[in-house]
C-alpha cells in the first residue's frame, strides 16, 4: 500500500477568507516503510501572510516572491500523490485549501478526492485518546517521537514527524499505553522501544496464602462501599483457585504440629 503523509502551511486559518497555500510537503510510505522519497515546494500565494501565520511558520512575504504559483506545480504535485492514501493531521483543513487551489485553476483538475483517499490522523487520535490533547506535539510526546527540531511549524518537518507518529500510533508496539497524559509541566516523554527477549519470561503465580489475602482485601472493599467492588462485578463467583487455596491452607494448618513456646522450655 502506498501512502503519502502530507502537510501544508498557509497564509492564514480560513480558506473562506481568501487565504492561500504557501507550502506543500509530502513524505512517501510504501507498505508502512518510509521510502525516502519526498515532495516539497514553497508557493507564492499572491497575497500577504497574516501576522499569526508568519509567527508560527517563520516564513516572510519576501521569501515567497520568487516562488512558483500553485498552477506551476500542480501537475508534479498530483503526479506524486496520484492513487495514494493521504495521511493528514486535521485533514479537513489541508484538503480544504488544496481543493480551493484546484478550483482556482483555469483548467479543471477536479478535487483531491478524485486523485486520492484521505486518512485523518487527528480523528484517529481522538478515537484512541478521547478527552486528551491530540495536537502533533502532544502525540509526539505521548508516543516517544523526538520533535526537538520543531522550533517552528514547517511543512516538511511536520510531515516527517507525522509519518513517525502515524507509524507509532498504528504499529501496536507502543507498550503500556494506558491513555493517560500528564500536564505539560509534569509530562515525562514516553519511550517506544523494540526489544528481543533472551529467554521466556518467568511467570510467578500467586500462592494460596496470597490468593486468600487478595479475597480478604476485596471483602474489605465491598464492606466499605456497601457494594460489590469492580473486581467482584467482573468476576462475581469466587475463583476455583481461591477455593482450592482455602482447602490447602486448612489442610496445612490441621496437619502442622503445634509450635512449642520458647518460654515453656526455660
Amino acid at each position: 500500500m502506498r501512502q503519502i503523509v502530507l502537510d501544508t502551511e498557509t497564509t492564514g486559518l480560513e480558506v473562506r477568507q481568501g487565504h492561500r497555500l504557501i507550502e506543500i510537503a509530502c513524505v512517501e510510505l510504501v507498505e508502512r516503510q518510509i521510502t525516502g522519497r519526498e515532495y516539497q515546494t514553497y508557493l507564492n500565494p499572491g497575497r500577504a501572510i497574516d501576522e499569526g501565520a508568519r509567527a508560527v511558520t517563520g516564513i516572510a512575504d519576501e521569501f515567497l516572491f520568487d516562488k512558483p504559483l500553485f498552477a506551476g506545480v500542480v501537475d508534479e504535485f498530483l503526479a506524486f500523490v496520484e492513487g495514494a492514501e493521504l495521511v493528514i493531521h486535521n485533514a479537513s483543513f489541508d484538503v480544504g485549501f488544496l481543493d480551493a487551489e484546484l478550483a482556482s485553476l483555469p483548467v479543471s483538475r477536479g478535487c483531491i478526492a478524485d486523485h486520492c483517499t484521505v486518512l485523518d490522523t487527528l480523528a484517529m487520535a481522538r478515537a484512541r485518546y478521547p478527552g486528551q490533547r491530540n495536537s502533533l506535539d502532544a502525540l509526539c510526546r505521548r508516543l516517544g517521537v523526538n520533535n526537538s527540531r520543531r522550533d517552528l511549524h514547517g511543512g516538511l518537518i511536520d510531515a516527517q514527524l507525522l509519518a513517525d507518529v502515524y507509524l507509532a500510533m498504528t504499529s501496536g508496539q507502543v507498550a503500556f499505553d494506558l491513555g493517560f497524559e500528564a500536564s505539560s509541566e509534569q509530562h515525562t516523554a514516553a519511550s517506544t522501544a523494540t526489544f528481543t527477549l533472551a529467554a521466556r519470561p518467568l511467570v510467578r503465580r500467586a500462592t494460596p496464602a496470597e490468593l486468600l489475602l487478595h479475597e480478604q482485601r476485596l471483602d474489605a472493599l465491598d464492606t466499605a462501599v456497601r457494594a460489590l467492588s469492580m473486581w467482584r462485578q467482573a468476576v462475581p463467583d469466587k475463583p476455583v483457585v481461591v477455593a482450592q487455596a482455602e482447602r490447602t491452607i486448612s489442610a496445612v494448618t490441621l496437619s502442622s504440629p503445634p509450635q512449642s513456646s520458647a518460654l515453656s522450655n526455660s
